[in-house]
C-alpha cells in the first residue's frame, strides 16, 4: 500500500493507494509541521488516527510533502517518526513547495508556484526543476499574505484601535480577544501559527469592507515584492497558486498581481488531488 500525503500546518491529507494504484481510502489529521512541534506531538497526531495505525504495517511507500520540510533538520525529525509508526515503508520526505508545484503544474510547462495557506512561499518550476531562492524564516519574520499573516495584522490593527469601530464589535463577537487568551496561544501552545491563521476567516467573510481590502492588497503587494518578483521573468510566465488564503481571495489577489504586470494562472484550494494524478502517471 502507498501513502499520498500533503501535509500543511492546519491539517494534512492522506490519500491510499493499493498495488493497482486505486484509491482505498482518504483521511485528514491534524497538521505535522516539524518547525514548530515536537516528535511526540507529530506521533500522536498520526497515531491518533484509527485508519492509519490500524494499517500501518501494510505500508510500503509514502510520498510526504509538507510544510516546514524545507530543510534536512525537521525533514529527517519527521522522517524518524513516520519510520517509528510504519516500519515496512520507504519513506520519502519533501517540503510543501513540491506539491504546489506537481499539482498546478503540467510538465514542461515553465512557471512560478507559490503557497498561501497558513504560511506562504513561492518557487519558480522551469518545466523540470524546482528552484527555491529564500529560505523561509517562518511565520514571524516572513510569511507575506499568509493567514497567519491577516491574523497576526487583524490582531495588532484592534488593539491599536486601527479597525472601524462596526467591524471591531463584531470581532469581538466572533473571537475570544482578551489578551491572556491571544499570549497564552502564541506562547504557551503548540502552533502559534496556526492560531493566528483562524483570524484570516473574519477578513475573508468582511473582505468588501474598506479596511479589509486595503489590508488585503497590502498583504498580497509584499508577498508578490518579495517573493514573486525575485524571479526575472515573473511578467512573463503564469503565477499558479495552492491553498486557501489564495483560493477564498483569488479576485483580490488577480488584481494586485495585474497591477504589478503579473499573470495569475491556476488556483487550487488544496494539491492533494493533483498529487495523486501525478504519482499516477509516475506509475
Amino acid at each position: 500500500m502507498k501513502l499520498i500525503v500533503d501535509s500543511g500546518s492546519t491539517k494534512t491529507d492522506w490519500i491510499a493507494l493499493n498495488p493497482q494504484n486505486e484509491v482505498i481510502y482518504e483521511t485528514q489529521t491534524l497538521g505535522l509541521n516539524p518547525q514548530v512541534l515536537s516528535d511526540q506531538i507529530l506521533e500522536e497526531r498520526i497515531i491518533n488516527n484509527y485508519e492509519l495505525y490500524r494499517k500501518r504495517k501494510s505500508v510500503n511507500y509514502i510520498h510526504f510533502y509538507g510544510a516546514g520540510c524545507g530543510t534536512r533538520p525537521p525533514r529527517e525529525l519527521l522522517q524518524k517518526v513516520l519510520q517509528g509508526i510504519f516500519p515496512n515503508a520507504t519513506i520519502e520526505v519533501k517540503e510543501d513547495t513540491y506539491a504546489a508545484v506537481y499539482a498546478a503544474t503540467e510538465r514542461g510547462n515553465e512557471s512560478i508556484v507559490c503557497i498561501l495557506g497558513t504560511g506562504s512561499n513561492c518557487s519558480y518550476f522551469d518545466g523540470q526543476n524546482v528552484e527555491q531562492r529564500i529560505d523561509s524564516l517562518g511565520y514571524i519574520l516572513m510569511d507575506d499574505g499568509s493567514g497567519n499573516y491577516f491574523g497576526r495584522q487583524l490582531l495588532r490593527d484592534y488593539y491599536f484601535n486601527k479597525i472601524p469601530e462596526k467591524m471591531a464589535a463584531v470581532f469581538e463577537e466572533s473571537f475570544d480577544l482578551s489578551s491572556e487568551s491571544i499570549k497564552t496561544n502564541l506562547y504557551k501552545k503548540p502552533n502559534p501559527n496556526t492560531y493566528l491563521a483562524t483570524f484570516a476567516r473574519f477578513l475573508i467573510e468582511n473582505k468588501e469592507n474598506e479596511y479589509s481590502q486595503n489590508l488585503i492588497k497590502k498583504g498580497f503587494a509584499l508577498f508578490a515584492q518579495n517573493q514573486i518578483m525575485q524571479f526575472e521573468n515573473a511578467a512573463n510566465i503564469p503565477v499558479h497558486f495552492i491553498g486557501s488564503i489564495a483560493y477564498f481571495l483569488k479576485d483580490e489577489l488577480a488584481e494586485v498581481l495585474n497591477e504589478l504586470g503579473l499573470t495569475i494562472g491556476n488556483v487550487h484550494k488544496k494539491p492533494i488531488d493533483g498529487l495523486v494524478e501525478y504519482h499516477l502517471k509516475l506509475a
